[in-house]
């Protein structure tokens, strides 16, 4: 094939896959992330070719010494011989890595992509484009069944995500090679990638050439799974879709019904498709699909939520800041709480026209009972008191299990006790009875939790 024919060829490819995968707007402005290196040498060419509206954008990480300073001027040379406006920035990743506790090659992609993501925004750019291929995503394939996946790892990297678009997955690193030499242009070449001493590259070098070996056609086979997975992902998503009826929303609180669950084919799937968003990993999923029918009360924690089995259910919130600190109140008077609750206390004499209020977030009790200070806490282990309509004391764990309280409304809610540290009212549920007003009583003491 001549190299008009293998450059038109590569061309074609290209654009029909933009067209199908509707991932480029001429009438829009296109950033191309430009290493120097000829995958992204190539995506420059083709997409400037096309007609596109593109600025290149160049990331120079120094971290291979003149290597870094030659693939930057390398850049600006092309970008000037093409009419192509070249955006610049230098990283200290090995100082960022050591900042952040993370690996290099992990900086120097978090570093990368804030870069572009905020030089987009400043272009009005549509996307910035990248120049991972074929092999690419075979390489990320396997990696990613190295390390563990489930099916949409298997379904490789997608032509769009986000702001980021993948015009080349279309074609393999031979086909841009034979592009650049039909176009006679040059490139430079990252001498860390000839080395195995990295994951992707081990797979490059190492694991694909013994794969080969095996079956000649491995990467095309690879990237056919990929594509049939990609389709059963589409399936398993409009079916999982439905598992958004299993929860229901109730004050900040997700509420998840586990006999809903069960009637899914997959427990442990469907439930991963609503954790994973709140930052529960695998094991913790496979633990809680394990447990549903287990003691009430058992917890699991991510970084940001708790998940608590209560009876029949679920019950995910997020996780509760700092324990509820105890807030003193000597007089009558309105106070806010440290924990962001208001409460008013009132103190008067009982008249004939005084009605008492049946109002659950307001408790009337004997002011001649009631001896200041009162005290506004949490639970504690051990609290008893003697709940109004009942005889003799109760535990407060006790009853507020038999309230059906789930553990994480427990873990909230708050009582008063007065000078001689007995509960007044459990707040919001129930006076003690030993505090309440009778026949007898000539003055009131009125605590309210107002809203």
């Amino acid at each position: 094939m001549s190299n008009d024919n293998i450059a038109k060829d590569v061309t074609l490819k290209v654009a029909s896959f933009i067209k199908e995968n509707t991932l480029l707007d001429k009438d829009r402005k296109q950033v191309v992330a430009l290493s120097g290196g000829a995958d992204s040498v190539a995506l420059l060419l083709l997409l400037h070719g096309l007609g596109y509206d593109v600025d290149a954008a160049h990331c120079n990480f120094h971290l291979r010494g003149d290597e870094s300073v030659r693939d930057e001027e390398f850049c600006v040379s092309l970008c000037r011989k093409c009419g192509v406006e070249l955006h610049r920035i230098h990283f200290d990743t090995r100082e960022y890595a050591s900042l952040h506790k993370v690996s290099i090659e992990m900086a120097a992609r978090d570093l990368r992509y804030s870069y572009f993501r905020q030089l987009c925004r400043d272009l009005d750019a549509q996307s910035v484009c990248v120049a991972h291929h074929r092999d690419d995503n075979v390489e990320t394939i396997l990696l990613n069944i190295i390390r563990g996946t489930g099916l949409n790892g298997l379904t490789g990297m997608a032509p769009r995500n986000g702001l980021v678009v993948r015009p080349l997955l279309c074609v393999d690193r031979s086909e841009i090679e034979q592009y650049l030499a039909a176009l006679g242009q040059d490139f430079v070449t990252d001498s860390t990638n000839l080395v195995a001493d990295v994951q992707r590259n081990k797979i490059r070098l190492n694991v694909i050439p013994m794969l080969e070996d095996v079956n000649p056609a491995v990467k095309t086979n690879i990237l056919n799974m990929a594509r049939w997975m990609a389709e059963a992902q589409r399936v398993v998503d409009a079916s999982v879709s439905s598992a958004a009826g299993c929860m229901e929303w109730n004050d900040g609180q997700a509420i998840i019904s586990t006999s809903l669950l069960r009637s899914f084919p997959s427990v442990e799937y469907y439930l991963w498709n609503i954790l994973s968003a709140y930052g529960f990993n695998s094991a913790q999923v496979a633990q809680v699909s394990q447990s549903l029918d287990g003691e009430p009360g058992r917890t699991w924690l991510s970084a940001t939520h708790e998940l608590c089995l209560d009876r029949g259910r679920l019950l995910l919130s997020e996780k509760s800041g700092e324990a509820i600190r105890p807030m003193t109140i000597p007089e009558p008077g309105l106070y806010v709480c440290p924990f962001g609750a208001r409460i008013r206390v009132s103190s008067s004499v009982i008249n004939s026209d005084y009605a008492i209020s049946r109002d659950r977030c307001h408790a009337c009790l004997d002011a001649d009972k009631v001896v200041f200070p009162l005290t506004v806490r949490g639970v504690e282990p051990g609290d008893r008191f003697v709940p109004f309509g009942m005889k003799g004391s109760k535990l407060l764990s006790d009853f507020l299990t038999g309230l059906k309280m789930p553990l994480t409304a427990k873990r909230r809610q708050l009582v008063v006790t007065d000078a001689s540290g007995k509960i007044v009212w459990v707040v919001g549920c129930r006076p003690d009875a030993r505090f309440c007003l009778t026949d007898r009583s000539r003055a009131v003491t009125e605590i309210s939790l107002l809203s």
